[in-house]
C-alpha cells in the first residue's frame, strides 16, 4: 500500500480508502449493502492489516447504521484510533423534523455531535458536506464549518458534489475572513464518468485539493459483471439501484477495451478499471467499498496493477470526454502560447 498527503494538510492517507456504505441495510440502503457487524469485523481487519488507514462512512448511509457498525468494529478489533483517519458527511437529511437536513449552521453542529455518539469518537479527522444546499449561503455553510473545526470535533473539512464555482466561491471565502479552508473533494469519478475532467479536477490541481474519488467502478456496471449480453448480474447493486447515471453503450465499449487489457495483465476488468482512477493525476485515494472478504481483496490487490503508457492510451481513446465549450477553445487559443515544442 502507498501513501499520499491530504491536499497541503500534511496529513498522509493510504491510496485506498475504505467505505463503509455497505455497512448497515436499513431501508433504501439495503439494495447497495447489509453487511452487518461480525462481517463488517471481518472486512475491517482485512482492510487495516493491507494497510488502508484511510476510513469513509456517511451518516445518512443507513440512516446511522453505518456509522454505528464503523466505530463499534474499531472498538471490538482494538485498532489504535491514532492509526486511522476517519471521515464522515453532513448534509442529508436524518429524520422527520424541518431542521434535519442542510447545511445550515444548526444542522452542521447537530449532526456531528450524533455521528460523534454513533462512531464512539471524540473528534472526526474529515467531515465533507454531502452536497449542495441551495438555501444556505456559501459564506454561511463556510463559517459554521470554521467554527466546527474550531470546537476540536473536527480536524479537516472537505467537499462531495458541489459545481466547481461553488467550491472556488468558499475557498474565497475562507482566505478572506482567516477560516479554514477546505482540504479535499470527495467527487464521483470512473472510467464511465469522467465529467470532473472538466472543471474539478483543474480546480483541485490549482489550489493544491486532495481529490477522493468515489465509485470509481460506477455503482458496479464496471465490475466485469455487465456486458451486452448480459444486462442483470443478479448479484450487483446495480440490479436494483441502478445508480450513478452513465451511458451504458459507451460503457460497453470501455468493458471490451478493460477485459482486453485485463487478460494481458491476468487480472480482472474490475482491477483494470480501478487502477487506472488510482494512477489517474491529482488521485489522492480511491474510494473502494466491500460486501464480502473475495471483493475486498480482489479491490485491494488492483493496487498492484501498473498500467503502461500504451495501456493508457488505448483506455483514454475509449473512455474520453467529448470536447466542451469553453475547453475546446481554451485549448485551441493556448498553442501560441508554446515555445518548447
Amino acid at each position: 500500500m502507498k501513501y499520499n498527503f491530504l491536499g497541503n494538510t500534511g496529513l498522509v492517507v493510504s491510496e485506498l480508502c475504505f467505505g463503509a456504505m455497505t455497512f448497515g441495510g436499513k431501508g433504501y440502503w439495503e439494495a447497495i449493502g447489509k453487511v452487518q457487524q461480525k462481517e463488517v469485523n471481518d472486512l475491517m481487519k482485512v482492510v487495516v492489516d493491507s494497510g488502508i488507514n484511510f476510513l469513509d462512512t456517511a451518516n445518512v448511509y443507513s440512516f446511522g447504521e453505518s456509522e454505528k457498525l464503523l466505530g463499534q468494529s474499531i472498538k471490538d478489533l482494538g485498532f489504535n484510533r491514532h492509526d486511522l483517519v476517519i471521515a464522515t458527511k453532513v448534509r442529508g437529511r436524518m429524520g422527520e423534523g424541518v431542521n434535519n437536513a442542510g447545511l445550515s449552521r444548526y444542522h452542521i453542529f447537530q449532526s456531528v455531535d450524533e455521528s460523534l455518539q454513533r462512531l464512539q469518537l471524540d473528534h472526526i479527522d474529515v467531515l465533507y458536506v454531502h452536497g449542495v444546499d441551495p438555501k444556505t449561503p456559501v459564506e454561511e455553510i463556510v463559517r459554521s464549518l470554521n467554527d466546527i473545526v474550531l470546537t476540536g470535533k473536527v480536524r479537516y473539512i472537505a467537499i462531495c458534489n458541489w459545481p466547481a464555482w461553488m467550491v472556488m466561491k468558499a475557498i474565497g471565502i475562507a482566505e478572506k475572513n482567516g477560516w479554514h479552508k477546505f482540504a479535499g473533494l470527495q467527487y464521483f469519478y470512473s472510467l464511465s464518468g469522467r465529467d470532473i475532467e472538466r472543471e474539478i479536477l483543474p480546480l483541485a490541481a490549482d489550489q493544491n485539493l486532495a481529490v477522493m474519488p468515489w465509485s470509481p467502478l460506477a455503482g458496479g456496471f464496471l465490475s466485469g459483471k455487465f456486458t451486452r449480453d448480459k444486462e442483470k448480474a443478479g448479484d450487483s447493486r446495480r440490479d436494483a439501484f441502478d445508480f450513478p447515471p452513465i451511458n451504458k453503450e459507451k460503457a460497453y465499449d470501455i468493458i471490451d477495451v478493460i477485459a482486453e487489457i485485463g487478460k494481458q495483465h491476468n487480472v480482472s476488468v474490475a482491477e483494470i478499471a480501478l487502477a487506472w482512477v488510482r494512477q489517474q493525476k491529482g488521485v489522492t485515494s480511491t474510494i473502494i467499498g466491500a460486501k464480502n472478504i473475495d471483493q475486498l481483496h480482489a479491490n485491494i490487490k488492483s493496487t498492484e496493477v501498473q498500467l503502461s503508457a500504451d495501456d493508457l492510451k488505448k483506455i483514454d481513446e475509449i473512455s474520453a470526454l467529448p470536447k466542451e465549450y469553453p475547453g475546446w477553445m481554451v485549448e485551441r487559443q493556448s498553442a501560441d502560447r508554446e515555445i518548447n515544442k
